[in-house]
């Protein structure tokens, strides 16, 4: 055990600055002691924040001070760069999505078990508190067995350009923020298969990537997941709608405003008259009597740490043996298959039958 474990990151731009940014605040036992970019702009940044700014990723890897390298460039150099520091001596974790493939993903995995290093993903999303709220309501029961969950992260200023735009490394909203909401809802029923996934996408900005997918996630427990991420957006929909037996949640915006509406009767006698609406004579959509119902207001949960300091106590915590890790690669690696269904789905406009 130390007091610091001294971090290296490969790959300085904005998710990096993030961890810096949050890692200055001295909550984890993590300091960083330098970086590497390929981009010498970003390199006088690090030296202006008074970090080591490394000549190369060999002279970063080298440097016996270091104990965890963040791996935090594009995508598709993720898993040779993963390999090459665990093979150096050091514990790694790795921006999201860990690699664009699964078999890719799988060498990592050996690598970690060869030279015995602790290897985790940055899932920070499991603990955004919208999530979190809506994950504990449901588990309380209080809308019943839920049926549809869906989730959505939607805007109206497109996708930043970048090399977001650009497939060969490893662009598209899919793999940017699909990534986190299926891991989500994959880690908030972590024991459950999925057996089905239909996806359909639109390239609406850039003809290479996707700026917006609609996905349809079905659970072995007969749970649906509809997933959405959409830039092109100007009326947004609710963060989370869940559909229960006996309620329904509705979650509006990151600021966890919202609300549980459940039946407290389930009023099995309809009223022998017909209600007229304006959409003419109804029963089926005829409103409910206000005493069947019962309305809970929702609020943010103040227990939960919103941030990056989570995802690097458990990495400090397994790499001292106090516990497991809580984001294992075999958790990434179930939702990169579940990804990987999604994009052979939209491309063959097929259902992709599951087992993951």
């Amino acid at each position: 055990m130390k007091d610091k474990y001294l971090l290296g990151i490969i790959g300085f731009g904005g998710m990096a600055g993030h961890h810096y940014t949050q890692l200055s605040k001295g909550n984890t036992k993590v300091e960083i002691k330098g970086v590497f970019d390929l981009n010498p702009d970003r390199l006088k940044v690090a030296e202006e924040k008074g970090l080591v700014a490394y000549k190369s990723k060999e002279e970063l890897l080298c440097d016996p001070e270091i104990d965890i390298v963040l791996v935090a460039t594009t995508n598709e150099v993720h898993a040779d760069l993963c390999i090459e520091a665990m093979k150096c001596g050091k514990h790694v974790i790795c921006e999201k999505p860990v690699t664009p493939t699964a078999d890719e993903l799988l060498p990592v995995m050996e690598a970690a078990k060869k030279y015995n290093k602790v290897f985790t993903v940055d899932q920070n999303r499991r603990t955004n508190k919208d999530f979190v709220l809506m994950k504990r309501t449901v588990e309380s029961g209080v809308i019943g067995e839920p049926y549809v969950i869906e989730s959505r992260v939607e805007g109206s200023r497109g996708m930043p350009s970048g090399w977001r735009t650009i497939k060969a490394l490893g662009g598209g909203m899919m793999l940017d923020w699909g990534v986190h909401l299926i891991d989500q809802l994959m880690y908030m029923y972590y024991d459950v298969k999925v057996t089905s996934v239909y996806c359909t996408k639109n390239s609406i900005q850039y003809p290479e990537v996707d700026d917006n997918f609609r996905m349809v996630m079905t659970f072995e427990n007969g749970v649906e997941a509809r997933i959405e991420v959409a830039t092109n957006n100007y009326i947004t929909h609710p963060r989370w709608y869940v559909l229960g037996k006996n309620g329904t949640l509705q979650i509006d915006d990151w600021n966890c405003d919202g609300k549980v509406v459940r039946c407290i009767d389930k009023e099995d006698k309809w009223a022998e008259e017909i209600v007229y609406t304006k959409a003419g004579p109804t029963k089926t959509m005829a409103p409910r009597n206000p005493n069947s119902v019962e309305t809970i207001t929702l609020s943010e949960p103040m227990d939960v740490v919103d941030n990056l300091d989570p995802v690097y106590w458990q990495m400090v915590d397994a790499i001292e043996g106090k516990a497991e890790l809580t984001i294992k690669p075999e958790e990434a690696l179930r939702v990169i298959k579940v990804m990987e269904a999604a994009m052979k789905s939209w491309e063959t406009n097929e259902v992709i039958k599951l087992n993951v």
